[in-house]
């Protein structure tokens, strides 16, 4: 089949809940996607960085086959020789106690959540049912009803409710808003350290370090969600490592996964993690053999050929190359790492299309950001080729 008769066949038969470029891909390598009719592009979107190993790594790819040939799932109920590994591995590259894996993004906030409540009764002595988490706005953590709830994009929460209670909504990069948002009853604040879906919101410099402060003041847990800028995204291995700071509770996902398979976690100390006993959370998949061996897979491949000094090094040269660019298009250029935003003036769905036409793919958010994020295992050649596409779009 042709492109416009898979479009189609999608159209006819699934939920219209996205809005993709009119391509379809059909096989994929390191930084490059194909469509099914041949054509060649370079991946600058990285599936919103869960590919940031590129596609198909041959280590991660292996785990994979491997372990499917060995066993694929046991459940929780009985232990499996893959988990020790994986949780050692994430532990020791983290430098946290503990980890407790999930599947996707959304169900490691849900655990983060279950997880700051409980802590808050348990350690904390707040009085039952009346825990409080502060979140911000503008933020995306996922798309469960209970997160969607604490959301402040319309389009997310318009026919969802009712809503969990629970939750306070501060402005984002406010310090005094953070502080004035604190009660007795505050468990956890929920933030992520560059708001990506909401146009690669960076905050000042030392934000996360003053957040650590407050929250040390207050007692209560600083949840860092990295499921999008963690695993090397912003040129860091975590992008909380710019400010010196240790949140309590990590939020992971995406990229843990290798670009192959569904894989999130949360990691925290021992105080936090011993609030989870036997029965009173867990997943069918979560934690399973496969997802462990592509997990280690994904953590080993990520440090020891170091994709993180490279989106480092390759995110420098292409947000500087973009800021020299010019365009009168341009409003602002922002990020770190290989996470950039390039806000223009009007909408940037037109730019997406017209990069899609020259071999480049990319995806606006909040319609006038273009976000570019390829996989950290990408070239200077390969960031000057695509650069190359940009300029001509941009300055046209």
């Amino acid at each position: 089949m042709n492109t416009q008769e898979h479009i189609g066949l999608a159209e006819a038969h699934s939920a219209h809940n996205y809005h993709p470029l009119p391509v379809v891909l059909a096989k994929g390598e390191g930084i490059w996607v194909w469509d099914v009719e041949g054509k060649k592009y370079l991946d600058m979107l990285s599936s919103y960085s869960a590919l940031n190993q590129g596609h198909r790594h041959p280590r991660i790819v292996k785990a994979l086959v491997e372990q499917t040939e060995r066993l694929c799932l046991t459940s929780r109920a009985f232990h499996h020789d893959t988990f020790g590994p994986f949780s050692r591995a994430i532990t020791e590259a983290t430098g946290y106690d503990r980890v407790l894996p999930m599947n996707t993004g959304a169900e490691a906030v849900e655990t983060a959540i279950k997880a700051a409540r409980k802590w808050g009764y348990d350690r904390k002595g707040i009085t039952r049912d009346k825990a409080e988490i502060v979140v911000c706005a503008n933020n995306f953590h996922g798309r469960t009803s209970t997160i969607v709830g604490f959301s402040t994009e319309e389009l997310y929460r318009k026919g969802f409710g009712p809503f969990t209670p629970g939750f306070r909504i501060i402005p984002y990069n406010d310090l005094d808003a953070l502080e004035a948002a604190m009660t007795a009853n505050t468990v956890g604040f929920l933030v992520e350290p560059i708001q990506g879906e909401a146009g690669i919101n960076v905050p000042d410099a030392g934000y996360l370090k003053e957040a650590r402060w407050i929250c040390n003041q207050h007692n209560v847990l600083l949840m860092a969600d990295e499921i999008q800028t963690g695993m090397g995204r912003t040129g860091k291995l975590f992008c909380f490592e710019y400010d010196g700071v240790r949140p309590d509770v990590l939020i992971l996902g995406k990229a843990l996964g290798g670009g192959l398979y569904p894989v999130s976690a949360i990691l925290a100390g021992d105080d936090v993690m011993s609030v989870f006993v036997p029965g009173n959370h867990g997943s069918t998949f979560g934690g399973n053999p496969v997802a462990c061996a592509v997990g280690k897979a994904a953590i080993e491949v990520t440090l020891e050929e170091k994709l993180v000094e490279n989106s480092f090094e390759q995110g420098a040269y292409l947000r500087t190359a973009l800021e020299k660019m010019g365009s009168p298009h341009v409003k602002q250029v922002r990020g770190r790492g290989l996470l950039i935003g390039v806000e223009v003036k009007g909408r940037a769905r037109p730019f997406c299309e017209k990069l899609a036409e020259l071999g480049l793919l990319c995806k606006e958010t909040h319609e006038t950001v273009i976000r570019f994020a390829p996989p950290l295992v990408i070239t200077r050649e390969e960031v000057d080729w695509a650069l190359e596409r940009i300029g001509e779009v941009l300055k046209g």
